[in-house]
């Protein structure tokens, strides 16, 4: 894989994703050079089997994550509620095994098109855009549809715990 092609393409991509991340056009421009620099240190391990750009994503959220994580460590204060931190309570209850459970059970109870769109965003790492067109809508609607499945399972996990 010519790692510079792939520099040039999606440079600006996850450039737009880090700064959505950080609110800061400096630190969201640390954040992609990090998240490259990361990326071509793995660059072997990268197998194909899925969009390279959802790969380059998962890296800077993973770098964004993990850096807030540690300075929140190191200064000895709580993360902004500001901050997009909101964001990962989902994904980590998801990391841990016991409200994964839950959040798998509530899955199959919930309604179409929620479950699926859910499933096809977090489990099978699609953009909007193909969800949207595996359903004949917008890339918009996948979007909103995603977000309010996110909001009942955060809703049910309120309830439950």
């Amino acid at each position: 894989m010519d790692f510079d092609a792939i520099y040039r393409l999606y440079f600006r991509d996850v450039y737009v994703f880090s700064l959505a991340l950080t609110g800061s056009s400096a630190a969201a421009q640390e954040l992609t050079q990090e998240s490259f620099f990361k990326a071509l240190k793995a660059i072997d391990q990268f197998d194909g089997s899925r969009d390279i750009r959802a790969w380059l994503f998962t890296i800077a959220r993973n770098t964004f994550y993990t850096e807030r994580r540690s300075a929140a460590r190191y200064s000895g204060e709580e993360p902004d509620e500001d901050c997009p931190a909101q964001e990962i309570s989902l994904e980590e209850r998801l990391m841990d095994r016991e409200s994964a459970f839950l959040i798998h059970r509530f899955l199959h109870t919930m309604k179409e098109p929620y479950k699926e769109v859910f499933s096809l965003r977090v489990f099978g790492e699609l953009p909007f855009e193909k969800i949207g067109q595996l359903f004949g809508k917008s890339p918009g609607w996948a979007r909103v549809t995603y977000h309010r499945a996110k909001k009942q399972i955060q809703d049910h996990l309120e309830v439950t715990q």
